[in-house]
């Protein structure tokens, strides 16, 4: 299909709509009582990535960007302009945007015309009064408030005789970050949840504001550790379609390879949490030591055991001679072989088996209306991955199949774990021979233009959309960072409804969620 004539066709029924073409994606100028035909005429063929904020310096305001991509289309932002006074919200139409509207109600103060829920979401009401919009302010302060805080209970659900709500956080051992989930019940199976998160909110896009570009990537890598090197090459790729800037080759096909690389890391951590779950405490530490291994390898031959500070503009920071990367390739190989052992042997446990099979199940039409990303999306039976729709960086030279499962429980996201371990390692025994020995690494970076463009990365988790607008002196303006958690937290609570108490740390762990990219 030509996406951009499909585009055109709707726009005809409304010549007056300016559209323009900007670097590599579309602007269609709307006033807000067209919103809601244009996203709804979007859904039918793009993918909805998430609303992005501009400055709007005719009326010193932010103007938002509604994102949409297609495979192997172009990206489409649906500007809305004049939207000081009100929105109409599109969550009834594109039930993914119904977390992000919100986000943009309580950081940006935008009012979302209909919209069921606002308020009391990113900005907890005990700290924050209502109408702060701290991302619209130059600069702010956390301060109490004077008067008593709102009750903060969440909304009841379940009012049968009998009923009760069992809160679970958001204090936690260990390593695992602050959210709080409300699980109603009527005796042990869970009716309803709801999820309070941005208990430790960072305002990470509000500090990148200002910043020159070498500095924004490594804070960009903060947003959530385990997924450092994904975060940074999306927000590197954004600065240099802004700045036009072709990366090495070289550096390319290397991005491939340490993304591809942190993705076996990460999902071998996903694993042993699933693992450990369900009390198999032996196979859970043997992942445990299979991630340390590899996290040793990073630190020794990237420098830094999650990658900090290997993207740089333009390329990479430092680069690897034929015999270090073969080495990698073989470690590598050893602990693929290793993980693979653990979870075959798995697959005739009837113990392990009866508690992932036909639990936390996304069928594939909630998968699609909440916009699911990554893993957790293709154990649902959504065939949807940026590295094969979008061929970013050397994915284009690579040969890949995209693992998919259909049944969408915890067990079918065990087994796309494992699958895409094996693709992913499939797809770095590939890299070395396409390596050619040219230098340097990277290029020279300078932005001399303003404006806005979008990275995107198949993260280990899933998708990360990362717009960015830079001001006349190449500092970035203004950001936005779309995670996998924004997105795939909305429908974990479809996940657990209708399981047991005991269903539900099992579920949560067959998701790979991370509190961190949510929180950012």
């Amino acid at each position: 299909m030509n996406y951009e004539n499909w585009l055109k066709n709707i726009l005809d029924r409304h010549s007056a709509i300016p559209v323009t073409i900007e670097r590599d994606w579309i602007r269609v100028t709307v006033s807000p009582n067209l919103l809601p035909e244009l996203v709804g005429a979007l859904t039918h063929d793009w993918i909805f990535a998430g609303i992005v904020p501009e400055n709007d310096p005719g009326i010193q305001a932010v103007r938002l960007l509604y994102v949409f991509y297609a495979q192997h289309g172009p990206w489409v932002g649906i500007e809305v302009s004049n939207h000081d006074q009100s929105v109409p919200t599109v969550s009834a139409l594109l039930f993914a945007a119904d977390w992000q509207e919100r986000e943009m109600e309580d950081l940006f103060d935008v009012h979302f015309e209909g919209h069921p829920q606002l308020g009391d979401f990113v900005l907890h009401d005990d700290h924050w009064p209502e109408g702060t919009a701290p991302m619209r302010r130059h600069s702010w302060e956390i301060h109490p408030k004077a008067t008593e805080p709102q009750d903060l209970s969440m909304p009841r659900i379940v009012e049968a005789p009998g009923s009760f709500v069992m809160p679970v956080g958001p204090v936690y051992s260990g390593t695992a970050e602050s959210i709080q989930f409300h699980l109603e019940t009527v005796g042990e199976e869970i009716v309803f949840a709801h999820i309070r998160p941005f208990y430790k909110y960072r305002a990470v896009e509000k500090i990148l504001e200002g910043q020159e570009p070498s500095v924004a990537l490594l804070i960009a890598e903060r947003i959530d550790g385990l997924t450092a090197f994904a975060h940074s090459l999306a927000l590197a790729q954004a600065l240099e379609t802004l700045a036009d800037t072709p990366v090495p080759p070289r550096a390319k096909l290397l991005r491939v390879f340490w993304a591809e690389f942190e993705r076996i890391r990460s999902h071998i951590h996903v694993l042993a949490g699933i693992l450990e779950s369900t009390g198999l405490s032996v196979p859970a530490n043997l992942m445990q030591a299979l991630e340390e291994n590899l996290l040793q390898v990073s630190g020794v031959s990237a420098g830094h055991r999650y990658l900090f500070g290997l993207n740089k503009l333009g390329g990479l920071s430092r680069d690897w001679s034929h015999a270090e990367i073969q080495t990698i390739v073989h470690q590598l190989g050893t602990v693929v072989q290793q993980s693979q052992r653990i979870s075959d042997a798995l697959a005739f446990d009837n113990s392990f088996l009866d508690r992932l099979e036909s639990v936390g199940v996304l069928n594939r039409d909630l998968a699609i209306s909440h916009g699911l990303v990554g893993p957790v999306a293709r154990a649902s039976g959504v065939n949807r991955d940026l590295r094969a729709w979008q061929e970013y960086a050397a994915y284009d030279q690579i040969t890949f199949g995209i693992p998919v499962q259909s049944e969408g429980d915890g067990y079918a996201r065990f087994r796309q774990l494992c699958q895409e371990i094996d693709q992913s390692y499939g797809i770095i025994q590939q890299i070395p021979p396409l390596l050619s020995p040219e230098t340097p690494m990277a290029s020279g970076v300078r932005i001399t233009e303003t404006g806005t463009a979008f990275g995107y990365v198949e993260s280990p988790s899933g998708a990360i959309i990362c717009g960015v607008s830079v001001n006349g002196q190449g500092m970035i303006e203004r950001s936005r960072v779309v995670t996998p958690g924004l997105v795939n937290w909305h429908a974990f609570p479809q996940a657990v409804r209708h399981f047991a108490f005991q269903d539900f740390p099992i579920i949560l762990a067959t998701f790979g969620l991370s509190v961190a990219d949510l929180d950012r």
